[in-house]
């Protein structure tokens, strides 16, 4: 897929996926306010190779939601991007972000995460096991890398071993499958996931997923509600506090967040994700925001000169 928009010699690329599918995707928003700054945007699958990437100033990484289907192949089409122009986000904090572990260099910054327990390896018992560590009714095991809630699993504790042992059946030992395991937030249900969108380290706009009933996955595809909101200040500073230990500042950030009752019953936040591959922007949920990140793409690429 290829939408070519009229600008003055300057030439970016969206990376999307082969097929759209089912999935809402809003890139389109800023392809006007793109052309307006003097860009042309391409919006091409990141396994085209007809067009040479060193014909763009810039490969922008979007809504490339078929990549953890061949993660090898994505991460070497973007390494050949590398080489032949600029990418955004950079490789390396592309490498960093791939798998969820990032989390536990987060956490040990100072940023407060949602508690989690990590397996290289997990079967029923350790499933099991994760109820008594946490102190809680319900856990929520999930892929180390994968996205969009596919193998995300909420489990309670009066469920039996082999119903465990069937979840743990799709994190295989031989295919090296990490799993991460949670205590299930109730927040998510009661109030909903809040996604903070920073467009060259600096804040844009801000949105509620709140699941669909029945669902706990906040994702638009699975039927989540989505709220254009303004954050609180206390939502605002955690974020900020987790955008100051990433270097270098990427072009695009979303940080998803749930609110955490604290023992003294403070509604303090704890980071769930910090996206910096190909997060959904919801562009169209903000009026300024298609043009804020067309922005920030022209003043990261004449910083980078």
């Amino acid at each position: 897929m290829t939408v070519a928009v009229a600008g003055q010699g300057r030439r970016c690329a969206f990376l999307t996926l082969q097929e759209r599918g089912d999935f809402v995707i809003d890139d389109d928003h800023a392809l006007e306010p793109l052309a307006a700054l003097g860009w042309q945007t391409d919006v091409v699958s990141w396994r085209q190779t007809e067009t040479p990437w060193s014909e763009y100033e810039l490969v922008v990484i979007r809504s490339t939601w078929d990549y953890w289907d061949d993660v090898d192949g994505f991460m070497q089409a973007l390494q050949q991007i590398d080489t032949e122009t600029r990418l955004a986000n950079p490789l390396g904090l592309v490498r960093w972000n791939l798998a969820k572990t990032y989390l536990r260099d987060l956490e040990r910054q100072g940023v407060p995460i949602v508690p989690t327990l990590w397996h290289d390896h997990i079967d029923g018992q350790a499933i099991r096991n994760a109820f008594a560590v946490f102190n809680c009714a319900e856990i929520v095991v999930k892929p180390v890398v994968g996205a969009n809630g596919v193998d995300a699993f909420r489990l309670h504790s009066e469920m039996g071993v082999e119903e465990f042992a069937k979840v743990a059946e799709r994190f295989p030992q031989s295919a090296g499958r990490g799993a991460m395991v949670q205590p299930f937030m109730p927040s998510i249900i009661s109030e909903g996931e809040y996604s903070l969108f920073y467009f060259n380290g600096k804040y844009s706009h801000a949105i509620l997923k709140v699941p669909q009933k029945g669902e706990f996955r906040s994702q638009e595809e699975r039927g989540a509600e989505i709220r254009p909101v303004t954050p609180e200040p206390k939502l605002l500073a955690r974020v900020e506090q987790a955008m100051a230990t990433l270097k270098p500042s990427p072009l695009y950030a979303r940080i998803d967040l749930v609110r955490h009752a604290d023992q003294d019953g403070a509604g303090d936040f704890r980071i769930m994700e910090l996206e910096l591959i190909e997060p959904s922007m919801y562009l169209r949920t903000e009026a300024g925001a298609p043009m804020r990140f067309a922005r920030a793409i022209d003043a990261w690429v004449l910083a980078a000169t």
